[in-house]
């Protein structure tokens, strides 16, 4: 692993953190690492990590620092997320990547989608999906829908210390805007937490600071990264996916973008999860992270063909 990077021994691991490791450390492929973003519990990755595992992959999820075990847990101490920023979060998933003796696959979704970015640029990843990604440094103009969406946390700024929950309204507004209410309200009850401001206020302020935690180290000798960009998406639309990708322009790196033009940003927990999964399990077969035979089994088995991502002017 990177040992660049500041240590991350003294962050203690939960066991079922452990576990993964132990986990992935015992085969011999790539284990694959999922970063939630803001107001998802990693909960929502349920569905993916079990679709991964079913490719006989080592697969999990961490929690950001002061997220609980579940997301009622989560809920009931919105004091412990209160405050939490980029470099804390990162400095989480190092500590886990740290342990393991491969660099894993990471998937991001929202913040968790600039995470990653920030991790593989880091060598601290095999290669990276950046589903939906929060914007970083480098990346200037914001559609309207998406400041707007951000203004209960920006709007105020006692919220750079302090920890937001969306309402169900809001939420539905937001991420479930594709979907019927009944479904938005479901996944609302089963993985929305309240998440810290203070990566919002870090991202908005990226471009004006000269050491923001929000820079990615665009050309930085690394795996493959995918960005994923949804058509229909009000919180990070896909204007944004774009730019995000447009950042990578001058790197020498693969770096592709694919996007789904009637998904909202719920794209990866609502019903419509598999068709994403399916397309990021065949880009890692193409870019050749995951072995063909490893992804070929008949019960897991994506109906989509490998094939290259779409050109970006």
């Amino acid at each position: 692993m990177n040992t660049t990077a500041a240590t991350t021994t003294d962050i203690v691991l939960t066991e079922a953190e452990l576990a993964f490791i132990a986990d992935a450390n015992a085969k011999p492929t790539p284990a694959v690492v999922f970063v939630h973003g803001l107001w998802l519990h990693a909960s929502s990755w349920e569905p993916w990590v079990a679709r991964f595992r079913g490719l006989g992959l080592a697969a999990f999820a961490p929690g950001w620092p002061g997220d609980g075990a579940t997301a009622a847990e989560t809920r009931e101490h919105p004091e412990r997320v209160a405050g939490v920023g980029l470099d804390a979060v990162v400095a989480r998933y190092r500590a886990v990547i740290d342990r393991l003796e491969r660099r894993p696959i990471l998937i991001g979704h929202s913040f968790g989608g600039l995470i990653v970015q920030l991790l593989l640029g880091q060598g601290y990843g095999a290669a990276a999906i950046a589903i939906d990604p929060a914007q970083g440094k480098g990346v200037w103009a914001l559609p309207p829908v998406q400041l707007w969406n951000a203004l209960p946390v920006l709007g105020n700024p006692t919220q750079f210390r302090g920890a937001n929950m969306p309402s169900q309204a809001r939420f539905a507004q937001a991420f479930g805007n594709r979907l019927s209410r009944e479904e938005s309200d479901a996944l609302y009850a089963a993985v929305v937490i309240p998440s810290p401001g203070r990566p919002l206020f870090e991202a908005g302020a990226a471009n004006l600071a000269p050491h923001s935690p929000a820079a990615v180290a665009v050309d930085a000798d690394r795996g493959p990264l995918l960005v994923i960009g949804g058509g229909k998406d009000r919180t990070v639309p896909a204007s944004t996916a774009r730019r995000v990708f447009r950042t990578y322009r001058h790197a020498t790196t693969v770096n592709e973008y694919k996007e789904f033009p009637d998904r909202g940003h719920s794209l990866v927990l609502d019903s419509g999860w598999r068709e994403i999964a399916d397309y990021a399990v065949e880009w890692l077969r193409f870019v050749g992270v995951v072995e063909p035979e490893a992804a070929g089994d008949a019960a897991n088995a994506p109906a989509a063909e490998a094939a290259p991502t779409e050109a970006v002017a």
